[in-house]
């Protein structure tokens, strides 16, 4: 078909999301925000040791350019013209920390998931130089605990084991980065020219940055000993940071040219796509973790009950950042994947919403899903799961029942923290993620919250 007779739709925008447990590009009609098209990847998580999540970067990469070239391809036999897409946004799983080779472009280690627990023996040992052994010492400069969750205490753990990590930061061949970083020097040229850099949101999951400042702090890097000459420049969640760049490897190059320019962390980007722009405005995202964010507008808010301190967006170099709260809990989805990969009681995760439905209850069964520790409000990395009140009555239903209360308890933990640092309760919550899908779930959720959940 010629070219001339493809729809004209008006500028349209791609948005790659690449998250824990798959990566996603989806195509918006830019005015109408309609989707036009879509391709979703699921994303290999392994698991080497007890305790250690790591995901290989190159297999990202990869999952990336086969979502935008499917999606494409989908728009063509739609009839749509894909030179419409004027611009990219990356939303991105955060704190996921990888390191690789400027000069070869290759990874120099697995990426570190954030739910990733082998640095809970480094935060002991940062912990003990700290006065009082004070987990929230950095609170009011970085809105975070001392916790193995964020990208610091990661990427110490690879500079102390990795040894060709440490030999590339010896020769000035390292590069830091979170997936953002990762995925924005790879796809706008990598080792020919790539842009290193990070948006403000991701950067303050990181544990180096003054969220006040907006700057890397050169404190925290002395105190975690990370060279600053191996982090991204950071840069506003809207601008052009560069253009896409034809992948010779992969034969992939649908949007050669069209610029990436803007970024977020996923969760940040869930409370844009919310359009929770408002002071008190909030949002609960149901991924492979639980994460309740609300808008504090430009001022940072400090928790009194062990939720995090956040940047929400900048969206401009000009422009003012807004704050969030945030509420993050480790295992959500992830419950659902465990019941299907782990224990094998369901083939689907689809099917969990069945058996659930099929009873109605628990009986009395009760499951914490405490796989990386609780994280908000107890930030606790020690705490290990449990399944209880089981008796000879209790099957796999009564299991999968428990596994949605779960998610649901540990939200309304989340909640009730929310109320209390910001003295208005939220009278009702608006959802997104994978799992609003299961209408068991949510139903349970307004009835454990008691307010509306939609």
């Amino acid at each position: 078909m010629a070219a001339s007779d493809r729809m004209v739709l008006g500028p349209l925008v791609g948005s790659i999301d690449q998250g824990t447990s798959s990566t996603r590009f989806l195509v918006f009609n830019a005015k109408t925000a309609e989707l036009l098209s879509h391709h979703q990847v699921e994303i290999q998580q392994k698991f080497p040791k007890e305790g250690w999540v790591e995901q290989d970067p190159k297999e990202i990469l990869k999952s990336v350019h086969e979502c935008v070239e499917k999606a494409c391809e989908k728009l063509q036999q739609l009839n749509i013209d894909i030179t419409n897409i004027k611009a990219i946004g990356v939303s991105n799983q955060r704190e996921t920390t990888v390191v690789w080779d400027k000069t070869t472009g290759e990874p120099l280690y697995n990426a570190i998931v954030w739910l990733d627990l082998r640095t809970q023996s480094t935060v002991e040992r940062l912990l003990k130089r700290i006065p009082g052994k004070n987990k929230a010492f950095f609170k009011f400069r970085t809105g975070l605990p001392l916790s193995t969750y964020f990208s610091a205490v990661k990427l110490r753990w690879l500079l102390d084991n990795v040894e060709e990590i440490r030999q590339a930061v010896d020769d000035g061949r390292a590069m830091f980065g979170t997936i953002d970083s990762w995925l924005i020097w790879s796809l706008t040229g990598g080792k020919n020219g790539g842009v290193h850099c990070t948006d403000v949101t991701n950067a303050s999951r990181t544990m180096l940055f003054n969220i006040h400042s907006l700057e890397w702090d050169p404190e925290l890097c002395q105190f975690f000993d990370i060279p600053m000459e191996i982090l991204p420049k950071v840069r506003s969640s809207s601008e052009i940071y560069g253009l896409m760049k034809i992948c010779p490897s992969l034969k992939s190059g649908a949007l050669t040219g069209v610029p990436i320019s803007g970024c977020l962390g996923d969760q940040s980007a869930a409370l844009v796509g919310q359009m929770c722009f408002q002071d008190g405005q909030a949002k609960n995202t149901y991924g492979t973790g639980c994460f309740l964010l609300c808008n504090t507008g430009q001022k940072s808010v400090f928790s009194e009950h062990g939720l995090l301190t956040t940047i929400a967006y900048k969206m401009g170099r000009d422009k003012p950042v807004c704050y969030a709260l945030e509420g993050s809990v480790a295992i959500a989805g992830a419950v659902v994947r465990w019941l299907r990969d782990n224990l094998g009681i369901v083939k689907t995760s689809q099917e969990v919403e069945k058996l659930a439905a099929e009873v109605g209850t628990s009986y009395g069964c009760y499951f914490v899903p405490a796989f990386s520790g609780l994280y908000a409000p107890y930030w606790e990395p020690s705490a290990r799961g449990i399944i209880c009140g089981l008796t000879q009555f209790t099957n796999k239903n009564h299991i999968a029942f428990a596994a949605l209360e779960a998610v649901c308890f540990q939200t309304r933990e989340i909640l009730d923290a929310m109320n209390k640092d910001c003295g208005i309760p939220l009278n009702q919550l608006q959802v997104d993620g994978g799992m609003t899908n299961n209408k068991v779930l949510m139903q349970l959720q307004s009835d454990i919250l008691c307010i509306p959940v939609g």
